[in-house]
């Protein structure tokens, strides 16, 4: 059974760009694990909600587990840490 996750993701105050920018880069890693991105939408307001919303697809634990260890992704972390103030991830399905 496929996995569907919601990632929310706040960036740091100023670094909305570079946030783009390293989720733009792991994201594109997604098909290398059968994954995809469904939908990707920003906030247009600024406000205490999340800059960004994913829903990504993956087709199982092992997929998502290889994603999350990618080297790749892994070496983007600097970026991370210096974008991304706060992620939320939640399973969700569709109805």
């Amino acid at each position: 059974m496929s996995l569907m996750l919601c990632v929310r993701l706040w960036a740091v105050p100023g670094n909305e760009g570079l946030l783009a920018t390293y989720e733009d880069e792991v994201l594109s890693l997604l098909g290398d694990h059968g994954g995809r991105l469904v939908q990707r939408v920003r906030s247009v307001e600024r406000g205490e909600g999340p800059y960004e919303i994913q829903l990504v697809e993956l087709p199982d634990e092992a997929a998502l587990e290889a994603y999350l260890a990618d080297p790749r992704r892994l070496a983007a972390a600097p970026i991370r840490d210096r974008s991304v103030a706060r992620t939320e991830v939640t399973r969700v399905t569709q109805v």
